[in-house]
């Protein structure tokens, strides 16, 4: 089972949709967003989304209200971090890296997606997998990613698009 994870798109049209044909070639089932959407009309870029699809509020998100009923057809957007459970590993999406290295010691968590910072982030503490995809939108650092977890081995791969 693959994940895609995606973050920090900044009303970034054209690599949001790259980044979902990326996760419709790989063929992933879930698609984990994040946070910093920005405006309700990048919810166009996503309908052709195969996936299922959550995201959580990024600090830059404007009409959340918008937001939630745009993207209600493929998904939903939490407002704050939230805790779910998929395919027997127990996961975290939040948006600001807030308590992510006291969060992974706590092994309550398989997984811990995040974003805010627009930097790659891969790394395991005490078990636990910290995940920040980097900047989809490309704005800040000049380089547009995505990543996609492979939940059967626990590999993710990071990809430039």
């Amino acid at each position: 089972m693959l994940i895609g994870v995606i973050s920090d798109t900044h009303d970034n049209r054209d690599k949001s949709r790259k980044a979902v044909e990326i996760f419709n070639q790989k063929g992933v089932d879930l698609v984990l967003h994040a946070g910093d959407f920005i405006s309700p009309f990048n919810c166009k870029d996503f309908s052709p989304l195969k996936a299922k699809f959550i995201g959580v509020f990024g600090n830059n998100d404007g009409d959340r209200i918008a937001l939630k009923e745009k993207f209600a057809p493929i998904g939903e957007i939490f407002s704050e971090a939230h805790r779910f459970e998929y395919l027997g590993k127990r996961f975290i999406l939040m948006h600001q890296p807030i308590l992510v290295e006291p969060l992974a010691r706590s092994r309550e968590f398989d997984v811990i997606v995040y974003g805010h910072t627009h930097s790659v982030d891969l790394r395991r503490i005490e078990g636990t997998l910290l995940l920040n995809p980097g900047e989809c939108g490309g704005w800040l650092h000049g380089r547009s990613t995505v990543a996609v977890l492979n939940l059967e081995t626990m590999e993710v791969e990071i990809l430039d698009i």
